[in-house]
């Protein structure tokens, strides 16, 4: 199985690298999974002209990748899951695409190609802390699938 983590986020350094290096060692075990952080000079403009107009940024950086996988996309408003829930996200899938917005959003047009949307929970995080949540999510999913007791 294939996994993508797509965010809007600048490369940088961040004090969560290391523990998104280790749970990303963990879930390649069962997956090969890769972490795209998407910015360019379109973004910075758009964040000074409306959150609109990066939300419009933020759907062309992310259209090229929604393509031949399962599409997952985070958002507040998408469906609470629990993690047994989460875990059939990943079962029997050949590749699995999760989607973070910028601080913006997502435009409605690119909620409706999501597969499925899902939200983290009602608290508001910063895309850095959802993607370890992610992770460790993914990870759990994948213990919970293989009857790993981790999950325990």
């Amino acid at each position: 199985m294939n996994i993508e983590i797509l965010s809007i986020a600048k490369k940088e350094r961040s004090i969560y690298d290391p523990l998104c290096k280790e749970l990303s060692k963990m879930i390649s075990r069962f997956a090969k999974i890769e972490d795209i952080e998407l910015f360019n000079k379109d973004v910075t403009k758009a964040h000074t002209i409306s959150p609109e107009a990066s939300r419009e940024a933020y759907s062309k950086l992310f259209a090229p990748h929604v393509v031949k996988s399962f599409n997952v996309i985070l958002h507040p408003d998408g469906k609470l899951i629990d993690s047994y829930e989460f875990s059939k996200l990943l079962d029997g899938k050949i590749a699995v695409k999760f989607f973070i917005g910028g601080a913006y959003g997502f435009e409605d047009e690119f909620l409706k190609k999501g597969d499925s949307i899902i939200s983290l929970g009602n608290i508001t995080m910063s895309h850095k802390i959802a993607k370890v949540v992610l992770l460790e999510q993914i990870y759990r999913g994948f213990s919970i699938l293989s009857n790993h007791p981790y999950h325990k």
